[in-house]
């Protein structure tokens, strides 16, 4: 499977014109060979633009973006992951991502857990409750969003549970390189598990993203990494060399969770 990452700058408060070009995206990325399109946090509205337009840009779930998106998949047959801001049908509102496949059916959408500072806090209602596993081309899904990949058990809870692959959208920013850097990796690493990370390039009020989306394998290695501009990074997976990462060392088969017990005794 080919991902295409969208590292792009962020075109904040105009859905519209961040719909358009992902449907220019689409095309490009469909006619480069790539299954699955993968945007930033919140690409279609921007991240750091405070409570009142998140809650004026909010749509459902299966809302009038989703059904656009639905369509440039189904035009273009490619499978798209999207970050936006969602309103619930009780009102709440998150930072969700959701999936489309290249037939615009929509197969699993996800809320971020684990808010980030007062920024996100002042933005969103956190989610409560890990993603669902989606399957889209014989690769096992997990999603997450930015601030839950530096949480060690989100992208182990997916891996026991049968990730193979696991999509973040992120919008990290300076000085945070490290996670961008270092952290993917070692989250593949240790869970054995393919790990695609789409961040902004750019800035956005006083946000200065830093870029460097990547794809990490199971065994640490690198599969493709984007720099500090806007640009879109292509990354092929195959399941030969996932099994082969895979043998490459056998953290989730020597799990101990019994040891695990808390409070620890002093």
């Amino acid at each position: 499977m080919r991902l295409a990452l969208y590292q792009c700058h962020p075109l904040p408060l105009d859905t519209e014109a961040n719909l358009q070009r992902l449907e220019q995206q689409a095309s490009t990325c469909a006619a480069a060979g790539a299954n699955l399109l993968i945007t930033p946090e919140m690409f279609l509205s921007g991240y750091n633009i405070g409570a009142q337009a998140v809650a004026r840009l909010a749509e459902a779930a299966d809302g009038r973006s989703a059904q656009r998106i639905a369509a440039i998949a189904r035009r273009h047959g490619i499978a798209i992951l999207y970050g936006y801001p969602e309103r619930a049908t009780d009102g709440q509102l998150f930072n969700a991502v959701q999936l489309i496949d290249r037939h615009g059916t929509r197969l699993g959408n996800y809320r971020k857990t684990h808010l980030f500072g007062e920024l996100d806090q002042a933005m969103f209602s956190p989610g409560v409750a890990p993603s669902a596993l989606l399957t889209l081309d014989g690769w096992t899904i997990g999603l997450l969003i930015c601030y839950d990949l530096e949480f060690p058990e989100n992208t182990r809870q997916l891996a026991q549970a049968g990730a193979e692959l696991i999509l973040v959208p992120t919008a990290n920013m300076l000085p945070y390189e490290f996670v961008a850097q270092i952290t993917v990796r070692s989250r593949a690493f240790e869970n054995q598990c393919v790990v695609a990370y789409a961040n902004y390039a750019g800035s956005e009020g006083a946000i200065q993203y830093c870029g460097l989306s990547s794809v990490a394998a199971g065994d640490g290695s690198v599969l493709g990494a984007a720099g500090t501009q806007e640009s879109v990074l292509m990354a092929d997976i195959d399941r030969p060399a996932f099994d082969t990462a895979r043998q490459f060392n056998r953290y989730l088969d020597d799990l101990r969770p019994e040891t695990y017990r808390l409070p620890l005794s002093k």
